[in-house]
């Protein structure tokens, strides 16, 4: 099976806990939540943040059992508080 390369770009408090130029090299066809859990094993002080990120491709926010098959970019958001 082919390998594609996840560029990561996390925005919010996440932001702070990965490095700028995050990048995942993973099996095509690896899911959203796959590529989340290898950065969180990776980066373990980020995990909690990335568990409660939405998650998006493009401006097409999407969800963590969507399959990758090619290169891509994958968003972080953090959850935003207001009053």
């Amino acid at each position: 099976m082919s390998q594609i390369r996840i560029r990561i770009e996390a925005f919010g408090a996440v932001e702070r806990q990965l490095p700028q130029d995050l990048e995942i090299i993973c099996k095509s066809q690896s899911t959203v939540s796959e590529v989340l859990n290898q950065v969180g094993q990776d980066y373990p002080d980020a995990f909690g943040m990335i568990e409660r990120c939405a998650c998006a491709i493009g401006e097409d926010i999407i969800s963590r059992q969507t399959p990758l098959n090619a290169d891509s970019t994958l968003v972080l958001l953090s959850p935003v508080a207001g009053g």
